[in-house]
């Protein structure tokens, strides 16, 4: 079962919202949560903004298309991406936005790309992007107390983060597709925390511990919680990152990940463990392997 959790008893620090927390990170690695002070008519209307944009002509989005640059900003086409290399790639458009250092290393910290039209396309992404990452902090700061830590064991890590914003439209599933196609196959995601918003529409597969695929669906207002690999290894494997899947259904999706992530030179290596892994390290190894164009060179 993936609990449901009212973000603002996490913030509380309710005893039973925060055992919940603990069981679903150590257990199936996935929750929602609502009551974030992220209404459904905001999400409705940031939903809007990216189906705006995702219905421009292509050749309108051709002129912030990430595949010219080195790093993940701008729109990604159909198949620009591939999770699985045992799977064909990804049957899905996106938009990456993100933190934007010029002293940073420029996988994790480029400049962002923003289209001319829709109008205030970026205006509505920048501000949905900051106030989603008070969130993100919040569920983080429930997390650092249900796995024994201080709660703002991670506050002073992610004063630089690398957090992308990306927003996902999933076509409607084609009739050719085979066992081979997926919006996105089935991957882990490879940082901390996910918090994701979606239209509602059904798509999101998260697999069980015993096999099998569990459904999940938050619509507008509600949100979808889930870990990566970075926060399990640091971790030490206590809270769990789970695979899952974007099949694809006879309807069009959209939905917006914060793939939100510590600062470059943070070490995630498990706690104790006296290793050095560092987080921007991981992250661009893993986006190395995924977006196709840096496959490329």
């Amino acid at each position: 079962m993936i609990p449901r959790l009212d973000a603002a008893k996490i913030e509380a620090r309710d005893p039973d919202t925060l055992a919940a927390l603990r069981e679903g990170a150590e257990g199936v690695g996935f929750l929602t949560v609502h009551n974030t002070g992220l209404s459904p008519a905001r999400m409705r209307f940031v939903l809007a903004a990216y189906r705006a944009f995702f219905d421009r002509p292509e050749a309108e989005k051709a002129q912030v298309d990430m595949a010219r640059t080195g790093a993940n900003r701008g729109w990604g086409a159909g198949g620009s991406e591939q999770v699985d290399p045992e799977a064909n790639p990804d049957y899905k458009q996106v938009f990456d936005c993100g933190y934007e250092w010029p002293e940073g290393d420029q996988s994790v910290y480029a400049p962002n790309l923003w289209p001319a039209r829709p109008a205030g396309f970026r205006e509505v992404v920048e501000a949905y992007y900051a106030d989603a990452m008070e969130v993100s902090r919040l569920i983080l700061r429930g997390i650092a107390e249900a796995i024994g830590q201080d709660r703002a064991y991670f506050d002073d890590k992610f004063d630089r983060p690398m957090a992308l914003l990306r927003g996902n439209y999933y076509p409607a599933r084609p009739d050719w597709a085979g066992a081979r196609d997926f919006g996105i196959a089935t991957h882990t995601d490879y940082g901390c925390l996910t918090l994701l918003a979606s239209d509602g529409v059904p798509g999101l597969e998260v697999r069980r511990r015993g096999g099998g695929w569990i459904p999940v669906t938050a619509g507008p207002g509600d949100f979808v919680i889930n870990f990566g690999e970075m926060l399990e290894m640091w971790t030490a494997g206590r809270v769990r990152a789970t695979p899952h899947r974007v099949k694809g259904t006879a309807e069009e999706r959209i939905s917006i990940p914060l793939f939100f992530n510590p600062r470059y030179d943070t070490n995630v290596a498990p706690l104790g463990s006296g290793e050095v892994i560092l987080a921007g390290e991981h992250l661009s190894k893993r986006y190395a392997e995924t977006y196709v164009h840096l496959q490329n060179g």
